[in-house]
Parts: C-alpha cells; sequence; structure tokens
C-alpha cells in the first residue's frame, strides 16, 4: 500500500502539474519587458559571470533532522547528529557525505517565518516577502536572471530542475516578464526542441527569416509586452535548437555519471553543474517530498539517503573547479516541521523555528547563525526571516537590495525595505 506523506494540500499537486504554457504561452502575462526599466546596477557586475544555484526541499524538510539536531531530547527523534568539517559544529547523521562539505557552506538556525501554509511559505522563502493580494514580486531566481544576466541573452537565465516539470512557469517573474520566468526541466532535453528529421536546415533558417521580418513589420504598428513576448519565445526556442547538448548529461564522462548516481535527483545535480558551466544565471533543484506528516523517520531516511552523496558531490565539484566562488547556493524549504512528534511519527508543519543553508559566492564559509532553544521549539538567538535572507542573497551577489525596479512609473524595491542582510553571513 502506498503511504499518502503529505499533508494533501493542493500545492503538492500543483508542484508536480507539468506546466503546459510552454515557450508561446509564457507570452500571455500582464506585465512584460517593455514595462520594466533595468534597476541600476553597479559597473563592477559587468562580466563578473556571478550564478545562484538554489536547492528546494519541497514539502518542508525538517530541521531536526538535518541542519539542526536535538539528539537526546523528547523532540529530537532516533538520529545523531556527526561532526562536520567546521570545527563544533555537528548535523544530522543522515547527511554525511554533507558533512564533510560543511567547510564550504553556513547555517541559518534561527529561521521563523510564523507561516505554516505551503503556498503562504514558499511565496515568503522565494520571493522575500509576505504573500499578499495587493502585489506579486519576483522570485529569487527571477530576480537574479534579471540582474546579473546580460539582457541580450537570448537562452533563458532561470532554469527549474524537477520531478515532472516542463514549460514555462510565467508567474515566477511577476513584473519582470516571462523572459525571465523559469524553464521547467525535468533533467531530460526540453519537449520538441530538434528540428524534424525531414525539414532541411535551408529551409527552416528561410522559414526563421521570414517570420522575423513579418514580426518586424508588426511590432513597427504594434508594439507590446505580449508581442514582445511571442517574439522572444521563438528566439529562445531557435537557440535551444542550436545548443541541445548543453542539456545532455550522458556527454559527461562515465566516472562523473557514476559519481552521482543513476537516479533522477543525481542526474539532475549532474546536470545542474553543466548548466552553471554552460553559463546560465540561475538554476533550481527541487527534491520532493518532505511533506512528512506520517513516518518522518523512516521518509527522511530514504530521502535525505538520496540528496546526501550527489548534492556533496555537485559542492566539491564547484569548489574544484573555481566555480563556487561564483556561485551562491541556496538550501531552503518553505517551512520545517514540528519538534513535537504526532500519532503518525510524523512531524508537521513548522515555520516558527528552522533551518537554511547558505554557501558560496559572498558568503563567510563554514559558519553558524542564530540558536533554537533545547527543544527546539522556538529561536532564542538571531532570529530571521525571508526578507532577511532576501536582502542577503542581493549582498552577497554584489547587488544593492535598497536599488529599485520601475515598472510603469513606479519605484519596487528590489528586496523589503522593513529588513536588512544577515551581515555576519556575508564575506
Amino acid at each position: 500500500m502506498k503511504r499518502m506523506y503529505s499533508c494533501g494540500a493542493v500545492e503538492h499537486r500543483l508542484a508536480r502539474r507539468s506546466l503546459l504554457a510552454g515557450l508561446l504561452g509564457g507570452g500571455c502575462a500582464a506585465m512584460g519587458l517593455s514595462r520594466v526599466v533595468q534597476p541600476a546596477v553597479a559597473e563592477t557586475l559587468k562580466g563578473q559571470e556571478k550564478r545562484v544555484l538554489v536547492v528546494y526541499f519541497n514539502g518542508g524538510l525538517s530541521q531536526l533532522e538535518s541542519w539542526d539536531p536535538k539528539p537526546d531530547t523528547e523532540t529530537g527523534g532516533p538520529f545523531r547528529a556527526i561532526p562536520t568539517t567546521v570545527p563544533g559544529v555537528h548535523i544530522s547523521e543522515l547527511l554525511p557525505y554533507t558533512a564533510q562539505q560543511m567547510h564550504h557552506l553556513s547555517i541559518v538556525r534561527s529561521v521563523n517565518t510564523a507561516e505554516d501554509d505551503h503556498g503562504r511559505g514558499r511565496v515568503f522563502m522565494e520571493t522575500g516577502r509576505p504573500q499578499s493580494p495587493a502585489a506579486q514580486y519576483p522570485v529569487l531566481g527571477s530576480a537574479v536572471a534579471r540582474l546579473l544576466a546580460d539582457s541580450k541573452a537570448v537562452l533563458p537565465g532561470y532554469i527549474h530542475i524537477r520531478p515532472g516539470g516542463a514549460g514555462y512557469n510565467k508567474a515566477d517573474a511577476a513584473f519582470l516578464g516571462p523572459k525571465y520566468a523559469a524553464l521547467a526541466t525535468d533533467g531530460s532535453l526540453p519537449a520538441n526542441i530538434a528540428r524534424p528529421a525531414d525539414l532541411p536546415e535551408s529551409a527552416d533558417a528561410a522559414r526563421q527569416a521570414l517570420r522575423r521580418q513579418l514580426d518586424a513589420g508588426f511590432t513597427r504598428r504594434r508594439r507590446t509586452a505580449d508581442t514582445e513576448a511571442y517574439t522572444l519565445s521563438y528566439e529562445q526556442a531557435a537557440e535551444m535548437m542550436r545548443r541541445t547538448e548543453v542539456f545532455d548529461v550522458t556527454r559527461e564522462p562515465q566516472a562523473d555519471q557514476e559519481r552521482y548516481g543513476s537516479h533522477d535527483f543525481g542526474r539532475h545535480c549532474l546536470l545542474a553543474r553543466r548548466l552553471l558551466e554552460h553559463g546560465f544565471t540561475c538554476v533550481k533543484l527541487t527534491h520532493s517530498e518532505y511533506d512528512t506528516h506520517f513516518e518522518n523517520f523512516d521518509f527522511h531516511l530514504e530521502q535525505l539517503g538520496e540528496f546526501d552523496r550527489p548534492f556533496a558531490t555537485l559542492i566539491a565539484d564547484l569548489a574544484d573547479r573555481g566555480l563556487l566562488e561564483h556561485t551562491l547556493v541556496v538550501l531552503m524549504s518553505e517551512f520545517g516541521r514540528t519538534p513535537n512528534i504526532n500519532y503518525g511519527l510524523g512531524r508537521d508543519h513548522w515555520g516558527h523555528a528552522w533551518s537554511v543553508v547558505l554557501g558560496g559566492c559572498g558568503i563567510q564559509p563554514g559558519g553558524v547563525v542564530g540558536k533554537t532553544n533545547e527543544q527546539g521549539t522556538a529561536v532564542v538567538d538571531r532570529q530571521v526571516d525571508g526578507r532577511h535572507l532576501f536582502h542577503t542573497y542581493m549582498r552577497a551577489l554584489g547587488l544593492d537590495p535598497a536599488e529599485n525596479y520601475l515598472v510603469d512609473g513606479r519605484e519596487i524595491p528590489i528586496a523589503d525595505p522593513s529588513a536588512s542582510a544577515i551581515d555576519e553571513l556575508l564575506a
């Protein structure tokens, strides 16, 4: 019998559903490219090619079985805490390979979003602002694709690798427009990306030239955000057709494929390395499904067992190849899990005292910020939330979170002005 671990919220079904909008559907955003003026970005950013890697534990990773273990306590569960490569810093024994890479990473153990709903928690953590009916804001991946990527780049700046993922999620980009939305993939080549075998390259080039000529004539008479997005979708598709090898992990040495593992998450981590090496600005990996209302310990034993080695291999490879110093690494969920263990040996939603992990570009390695109490029920030192973290991401990348987007003449701060960065984390 298949055990249903999660709470059954609609967000879990949406997270798995393929987004069928596709390249063309991304052009239907209400606010598009022509309605956003590029924010001021320091000249020193040009040419630095900073990157972002986001690992998202969908459903809510338990901090007690990962970054903030409480062994031998009433709430701690059955697993031990083990030492890491940072003296005095211990994490769960479920993460032995990651423990050997902690000198590249830092833990924030004092996150309190006070949000126990999947959807609202995800918005808070990914956009750095609490969900509000009054406005939508771009997620981290879309924001950095806008702020860091070459504005003339045709390839997508934000790639989301997830189980069952396909198409564009235009909502991620909010007012930035569909150019900065996430292109989702399940780790395979994007669908329908190859030119039909019976269509000669010369004939395809002629078709594209005719399309561009017609588009240019139409644009001169009626230029809108939707027409720009429509044109962009074709140009991105054409460029992706020329660059399909970037998504093909079988081109990597067999030894590398074996180090990462033959399961989906292992292949996804290897693909993430490949995309970062080929210059994509932000790569997001989603690992599912951590909503462990039942059998929390068995589930984390299995799921973190799959996560641990490929992720540690990815961090080690980024460091060895000189990429980590230019790549901000963010490990997050929408919330953590309850210290109390329920009747089904599960942990429920808990946004009041949990952890995230940062590393790489602009982050002091080997640190621990904040603290929870002995039972893990409350933050007792250096409380932060998604707003502080978003400021920290921007600062780590050399961006000024106090700068503004300009949307229809209205200034919108890049990060929530009511918060500030976690300075002690910044290099």
